[in-house]
């Protein structure tokens, strides 16, 4: 799968209805969303997906890209997500695998948001 290709499909993930879900997310798929139960299994993030309103818009930026061996990409990347005047940002991180030729399934998605009050420590 090419760059873009990625991009568009975890940028579908945000937008996508629960069919959407049901056909891209691994049953063996773990999450961590920062709303409880915290840690789900890819059935239970279709239901969520299924019990909530969908993004309407949302921008990927920093992203990044690996492919540690045939058939695995993991991503990183920051997202700002926006619904009914409601915004949210996370940095976020997903990792697919490939069934076969063209058609990949989410095995890993994890999104934490910013630390409120954070500070960084700049050395120098």
């Amino acid at each position: 799968m090419d760059d873009d290709r990625v991009w568009s499909f975890e940028k579908s993930l945000w937008t996508g209805d629960a069919d959407h879900y049901r056909e891209l997310v691994d049953d063996e798929c773990l999450m961590v969303l920062p709303q409880p139960p915290f840690v789900m299994s890819g059935s239970q993030a279709i239901e969520a997906v299924a019990d909530t309103p969908r993004w309407t818009d949302v921008t990927i930026s920093k992203g990044q890209i690996a492919r540690p061996q045939e058939g695995l990409i993991v991503i990183a990347y920051h997202a700002k997500a926006a619904r009914d005047g409601e915004a949210y940002e996370a940095h976020c991180t997903s990792t697919y695998r490939r069934l076969e030729h063209e058609v990949w399934r989410v095995v890993q998605h994890q999104q934490t948001p910013p630390l409120v009050n954070a500070t960084v420590e700049k050395d120098g």
